[in-house]
């Protein structure tokens, strides 16, 4: 399924719901006060935006079974994508005005969807706004472990497959957290790079703007563009 159909209007109107009822009152804040001392920015993990959607893909050699079981269902894959969001509302390919306000106004279940990709993924995601965040090794683990944590495995070795999903070589898992307008996908992502290290929380982080706004602020990602798209040394996901 193309990510276009994704962007069916009830989902417009999720998105439009959420920046009205927010308007002036999400708290300000900043992805980042400035990269670790002394640690060397040699990682990369790509945030991709695609409409009010945001998560990340990372390299297949950065993730293993152990700590991520999951990405054994896709075995060809070069590259991984992680996104979060509501259970019923994410899964529906055309979701109606009831489920589109349950997922804005009710705190409700959550899901992983994964996407392998046997390419780069810049090829097969043209549709996609992308930022490449360096990190630091250290931050990288983290940032895997936090992913890790956000799944619902209820005590076993691996969270349950569900459904196919959106697009390519895709499915849902049960996951972590509770969905609401103050809890969206963007601020899933944020919360993952916080817990990486990476900034200083997920707060005011609502839209998909809101957290591509705040990458572009971060002076690593600065230094990057400043130094080229791949200086020297760093691993970068294509």
């Amino acid at each position: 399924m193309s990510s276009a159909r994704r962007q069916a209007p009830s989902r417009t109107l999720l998105g439009l719901a959420c920046a009205a009822a927010l308007a002036g009152c999400a708290p300000a804040g900043r992805l980042e006060a400035g990269p670790p001392s002394g640690a060397a920015l040699t990682e990369t993990v790509r945030v991709f935006k695609g409409g009010w959607h945001t998560g990340f893909i990372l390299a297949r050699r950065d993730l293993t079974p152990e700590r991520i079981p999951e990405i054994a269902d896709f075995p060809e894959a070069t590259h991984i994508e992680f996104s979060w969001g509501d259970r019923d509302y994410y899964r529906d390919p055309e979701p109606g005005l009831g489920t589109t306000l349950s997922a804005a106004l009710t705190p409700t279940p959550a899901v992983m969807h994964i996407v392998g990709y046997a390419r780069p993924p810049g090829q097969v995601q043209s549709w996609a706004e992308t930022l490449e965040v360096p990190l630091s090794r250290e931050e990288l683990a983290r940032l895997v472990a936090a992913i890790a944590g956000s799944f619902d495995r209820r005590e076993r070795g691996r969270a349950a497959r569900l459904e196919p999903g959106l697009y390519g070589r895709s499915f849902f898992y049960p996951a972590t957290g509770r969905f609401h307008l103050f809890n969206t996908c963007n601020t899933w992502v944020a919360r993952m790079l916080a817990s990486a290290g990476v900034g200083t929380g997920a707060d005011g982080v609502i839209t998909a703007d809101d957290l591509m706004d705040r990458l572009r602020e971060m002076p690593r990602l600065a230094a990057a563009r400043a130094g080229g798209p791949a200086a020297p040394g760093r691993h970068t996901i294509r």
